[in-house]
């Protein structure tokens, strides 16, 4: 008999083939201990939405330096204090058959004050947008200093396979250093690793063959870009088009099309409705257009919502992979009912309000992120999603202290 196309198996350049084309794509969980290391939480969470029935499920972010974190409760791996946890972490992942990819991060710039005051980027440019004032301005790094985070990100990618997990992603979107070395508007350098689009891809390319020679041939390698930064002036989609080409040249095994930064976010899509959704796929135009263009497979996420989305993306040739965040926050099922039971009712994310405008101004900066962190928290002891604006900002700085109560995207 043969598989829906959601159901069909996808083998990887690598030669890994995942199960079906459903991902659980990243999102950050704010369950890590205070040194950094992954807790029971995590071990409970992943293991739920590996039973799920998503062919692969990609980790929230995980910093490749401890100075530099992109937001409160992030993994950091950098040396091996917890490479049992991270091997309880992968087994708990990697139930059901299903792939776990750590994805591997450095913030830059976007590390808010209230957690770093010396944030790194590739020029001395700082944040823009009306949550600039929450970032304090960056250092221009220097060659030495990139030839180590290069070193930080193959070694993080070395230990995620010692330890169990069955791929890594590097982020080079949404506004984290690899994307600010792409953006002309935020690297003005004129080294090396600045100037045209070859200059500012050098980072990235750097780092791609560095984890390749860590992990080897056989273990997959992905890699997020922006299909554009939502930025005048900035990275946009003619020059994703020609990154996700040299990536496909170089030999990466996904390619993931996503976009906006902290200061756009463009991942969320447009203004939603009295519903709190859109109806609608985010940057398939793009996406199409990547997978066209290259000879890998091509993710695309945001906007997906229910069967009838995933089969139309599939069909409509935006992606070979269909990714999923927030919806399967919501319903750490959701692979299964789509995989399964073909289920058509779409996932309605829900419009958040703490009913205070001066909370309500950051309302997906500080509310929406902890509001689904807190709906992560409910999932590892079973409880039902639930809770308005104002729990989530409780639960936040109950978990991460008052840092947790300012603009963090």
């Amino acid at each position: 008999m043969t598989p829906t196309p959601v159901a069909a198996p996808l083998e990887l350049p690598c030669g890994t083939t995942l199960k079906n084309r459903l991902v659980k794509s990243s999102t950050s969980e704010g369950l890590a201990t205070p040194s950094g290391g992954p807790s029971n939480q995590h071990l409970d969470l992943y293991r739920r939405w590996a039973h799920g029935g998503s062919g692969l499920v990609v980790t929230g972010g995980v910093m490749v330096d401890s100075e530099h974190r992109g937001e409160p409760g992030s993994v950091v791996v950098t040396d091996d204090r917890h490479l049992d946890m991270l091997r309880s972490w992968a087994t708990a992942g990697t139930v059901n058959d299903t792939h776990l990819w750590m994805q591997l991060n450095h913030p830059g710039k976007q590390s808010p004050r209230s957690m770093n005051k010396y944030p790194v980027a590739p020029s001395a440019v700082p944040m823009a947008g009306r949550i600039g004032r929450y970032f304090a301005d960056p250092r221009e790094l220097t060659i030495s200093d990139i030839d180590l985070i290069v070193w930080r990100f193959a070694y993080t990618a070395l230990i995620a396979r010692e330890t169990g997990f069955t791929g890594v992603q590097i982020q080079a979107g949404h506004g984290y250093l690899i994307n600010q070395f792409l953006s002309p508007a935020d690297n003005l350098r004129t080294d090396e690793y600045g100037g045209d689009l070859e200059g500012r891809m050098r980072l990235l390319v750097e780092v791609y063959r560095a984890v390749r020679k860590k992990v080897g041939d056989d273990f997959p390698v992905s890699v997020r870009i922006n299909a554009s930064d939502g930025v005048p002036g900035g990275f946009g989609e003619e020059e994703s088009l020609q990154v996700a080409q040299k990536l496909a040249e170089l030999g990466v095994d996904v390619i993931e099309v996503s976009g906006g930064t902290y200061a756009t976010p463009l991942m969320l899509g447009d203004e939603v409705d009295a519903t709190g959704d859109t109806g609608e796929i985010f940057f398939g135009d793009q996406a199409r257009r990547v997978r066209e263009a290259v000879d890998v497979p091509v993710l695309v996420t945001g906007g997906f919502r229910c069967a009838s989305d995933v089969e139309k993306g599939l069909e409509d040739g935006l992606g070979d992979l269909i990714g999923m965040a927030r919806p399967m926050v919501l319903i750490p099922e959701l692979a299964n009912d789509i995989i399964v039971h073909g289920d058509r009712e779409r996932v309605r994310l829900p419009r958040l309000t703490t009913h205070i405008e001066s909370l309500d101004e950051h309302s997906e900066s500080l509310v929406g992120i902890s509001w689904y962190e807190m709906q992560m928290d409910r999932i590892t002891d079973g409880r039902a999603i639930g809770g308005d604006g104002l729990a989530a900002l409780w639960f936040a700085a109950k978990r991460h202290g008052v840092r947790a109560m300012f603009p963090r995207r």
